[in-house]
């Protein structure tokens, strides 16, 4: 019994100690390598090198296990079919493992890229992970000997019952696709619905599109009910956005000066003001006489929609300011009221 037991150890130690060995040199690579690596491709410009290691930390100690396991087995006397069956389970599961960091990958690689990479697209992400997941799910039921052909069959035949039951769901999963194609609407970008909310989108998921308003509430909004819907976005073609400020002066005032005056304020609120563009060039138009003043209006130019209220501000702030100081008078509204009184010459007095 002695003898057999040695001859035991004999056969599987070497084969514990190639596991192990493999176990540990896994963790080293994981805890000492990768993170050099991480270090490397965060310096560099190429944001999938980033994905990648991100992508393989996880499995990466399992990929060395199974490479443990498959070369121990590989030493021990086994059974032809115990080596077979070995040799298939590492196989399945490095398959599986490999399309784990692969749905990983594809995932952050969406989430990075879409949108400028400003905010993260869950609909997107989402097709990515699992056309990877059931791609390889796929490959590895062939590598079990499971026919995927019957498979693809009932997915197509059950695809079409769960289409026909679930129309309202898919109509809004095809609208955000259509959505995300044709980049009008983003992730990041502020939008005013037709229904009067406005916010930023903060993100497109299977079914809706949530839209973040400047009150924090969440405005939740079907893709479909989106996709067909008229909506201004304040992001496209340009994040520059035009403030139009309506003013008034009084009959008297010299409408030179009060252009020039104006004009000049604007100029100093765009350069003075983080949230105005610097380089642009203010315009002041005369519309109308109104009932008390001569109507006029000033554009300038905020950096982004949001932001025109600091720029309309300020503006405003200074212009009064400054029509104070050169005697130009915004007026009051004046009504002239016509009193009728019957002991009155001719029934009419003027008030």
């Amino acid at each position: 019994m002695n003898g057999l037991a040695i001859a035991d150890v004999r056969v599987y130690a070497p084969a514990a100690a190639v596991l192990v060995g493999f176990l540990v040199l896994g963790l080293l690579v994981q805890r000492a390598l990768l993170p050099r690596l991480a270090h490397l491709a965060s310096r560099s410009t190429w944001r999938a090198d980033d994905y990648l290691v991100d992508a393989v930390r996880r499995p990466l100690v399992l990929w060395f296990v199974l490479g443990g396991v498959a070369t121990a087995a590989g030493m021990l006397p086994l059974p032809p079919r115990g080596a077979a069956l070995i040799s298939l389970a590492t196989v399945v599961a490095g398959i599986l493992s490999v399309t784990w960091a692969l749905a990983r990958f594809a995932t952050l690689a969406v989430r990075g890229t879409a949108a400028g990479g400003a905010q993260s697209v869950s609909l997107l992400a989402g097709i990515a992970r699992w056309t990877v997941i059931i791609v390889g799910l796929l490959v590895a039921l062939q590598t079990l000997g499971v026919r995927i052909t019957p498979v693809i069959t009932a997915l197509g035949i059950g695809g079409l019952a769960v289409g026909l039951a679930l129309q309202d769901t898919l109509a809004n999963f095809f609208s955000g696709i259509r959505i995300l194609a044709a980049r009008k609407i983003r992730p990041g970008d502020f939008v005013v619905l037709e229904t009067g909310q406005e916010g930023w989108v903060e993100d497109i998921t299977w079914g809706q599109t949530t839209v973040r308003q400047p009150s924090n509430n969440l405005v939740l909004v079907p893709n479909a009910r989106l996709a067909g819907a008229i909506t201004t976005n304040y992001m496209l073609p340009n994040l520059q956005q035009n403030v139009v400020v309506h003013l008034g002066v009084a009959y008297g005032s010299d409408l030179a000066q009060t252009e020039a005056v104006a004009l000049a304020v604007a100029r100093e609120t765009q350069g003075a003001v983080p949230e105005a563009v610097p380089d642009f060039e203010p315009a002041l138009r005369f519309k109308e006489f109104g009932t008390s003043s001569i109507n006029f209006f000033v554009v300038l130019q905020a950096r982004s929609f949001p932001e025109r209220w600091s720029v309309v501000s300020d503006y405003i702030k200074r212009l009064h300011a400054r029509f104070q100081a050169e005697g130009i008078e915004i007026p009051f509204p004046i009504q002239t009221v016509m009193l009728k009184r019957d002991d009155a010459p001719g029934g009419t007095t003027h008030g």
